[in-house]
């Protein structure tokens, strides 16, 4: 029965990454039918500007002026009368065709991006089912090994992504936190995978599901605020990342909130996390204690867990007290999401010590 729920439970791992790989692909489309948008009104906002309204020779004004190409007094004579008014459309005029050039309508909610949200939750559904029936076939909560911390993982940073939606429009997050959500799912089931099998004596507390969920939770709100710093970069003037963006003309970043709108949601995002970080690195402490007779011992895994912790409170200290704001921001909360995955991807996998519970 137990091998029979893990079997069936792979098996809707798998579904819900197809089905994520459904999402990913309407999120991209609606990135290409932005794109597509911005460059037909370029299109035609530079057709406006070089519109030439032809002169008729020969034609007499209200004002008894002649137009003719070839008189310059006759021209500036025809707006004698009503001058001012002239004047006044001319400057309305100017700033017309100045918006049309300088701004760019965002699309509507397009059919393809509402199709990558359907299909989110959908696999999310999916995947919440598997990660319960994981949970079921092992008598416990399904986050005890590496294979089992991904998909729990992955499908919280999906939830977290669709509750922030229910606040705040991050929609256009949709391919680079679904992008994220298939390759950690590919990792997990390739590499990571290990048949149920019980707890090591170390993991027998409810300190498990405290601790390792509310690292859960802080990861998923970190890869939020990476995802925010990533795109503030591409609009960000005089970034590297945005010369590149430039440079392959990534229209769709036009449609986007600009590089200050970006960098607050991010540091709100990355606020919680590093709050729910904190509490990782207390209760942390407190189950050491517990298990090994000691707070702190330096080992690897706590180690980098408090270098994840000091680059965020840095980041936080550095934007509120230090003025540090637009590219430096962004790269500094880059560099803590970084160590977040390497303290996932390396530090569990490869590195031994008290925490080596990866299952390999």
């Amino acid at each position: 029965m137990t091998q029979t729920l893990d079997e069936i439970s792979l098996i809707l791992i798998y579904s819900a990454m197809a089905v994520y790989a459904l999402a990913f692909i309407a999120f991209a489309l609606d990135l290409a039918k932005r794109s597509s948008e911005v460059k037909r009104q370029e299109l035609g906002a530079a057709a406006e500007e070089s519109a030439e309204v032809p002169v008729i020779a020969g034609v007499t004004t209200a004002s008894g002026a002649v137009l003719n190409p070839t008189s310059a007094s006759a021209v500036t004579a025809a707006p004698a009368r009503g001058a001012g008014r002239g004047a006044g459309a001319g400057r309305g005029a100017g700033r017309g065709s100045g918006a049309v050039a300088a701004t760019v309508e965002k699309p509507k909610r397009s059919v393809p991006l509402r199709l990558g949200v359907s299909f989110t939750v959908l696999g999310l559904v999916i995947q919440v089912v598997g990660v319960v029936l994981r949970g079921i076939a092992a008598d416990r909560v399904p986050w005890a090994n590496m294979y089992e911390f991904s998909i729990t993982g992955t499908a919280i940073i999906v939830g977290v992504f669709l509750l922030v939606l229910l606040r705040q429009d991050l929609r256009f997050l949709g391919t680079f936190v679904l992008g994220l959500i298939l390759i950690l799912l590919g990792v997990a089931t390739v590499n990571y995978y290990v048949p149920v099998s019980p707890l090591q004596p170390a993991l027998q507390s409810a300190w498990l599901v405290i601790h390792v969920l509310v690292a859960i939770i802080g990861t998923a709100f970190f890869s939020l605020g990476g995802a925010l710093s990533v795109i503030q970069l591409f609009q960000t003037r005089g970034d590297m990342l945005s010369r590149a963006a430039s440079a392959v003309k990534l229209r769709f970043l036009r449609t986007m909130p600009d590089a200050d709108t970006l960098e607050r949601l991010a540091y709100r995002v990355n606020i919680v996390g590093f709050v729910l970080w904190t509490f990782t690195l207390i209760a942390g402490a407190i189950w050491a204690e517990r298990a090994w007779g000691r707070y702190w011992g330096w080992d690897t895994k706590e180690v980098w867990t408090f270098i994840i912790w000091v680059i965020y409170a840095g980041y936080i200290h550095a934007r509120a007290t230090r003025g540090w704001r637009g590219s430096r921001s962004a790269w500094l909360a880059i560099i803590g999401f970084a160590a977040v995955l390497f303290n996932f991807g390396v530090v569990n996998v490869f590195f031994k010590g008290l925490h080596a519970y990866s299952g390999l």
